[in-house]
């Protein structure tokens, strides 16, 4: 299932964008677990190598790593049933 606009030429951060917008847009319940793994490790790859880089041009990259980090989260909890561990 592709998004319009999603296109390998218009991702800005291919090498971990790709498995992310897979999971959010992943429909089915069984596979979305999967999905959202595979998302994690391809951001955990992308972070190993920027942790090797002292450019400060990764600035962007690290704050939209962030906010895919959150989405993911938000789709354990509400999707995938997983503990919210920020609720009192």
């Amino acid at each position: 299932m592709a998004q319009q606009g999603s296109s390998p030429s218009n991702l800005r951060y291919p090498t971990w964008q790709r498995e992310y917008e897979a999971s959010l847009l992943e429909t089915d319940p069984k596979k979305l677990l999967e999905r959202v793994h595979a998302a994690e490790d391809a951001i955990f790859n992308r972070l190993q190598e920027l942790s090797h880089s002292d450019n400060p041009d990764h600035k962007a990259e690290r704050q939209a790593i962030q906010d895919a980090l959150a989405n993911l989260r938000i789709l354990q909890t509400e999707k995938l049933g997983f503990p919210d561990w920020k609720k009192e």
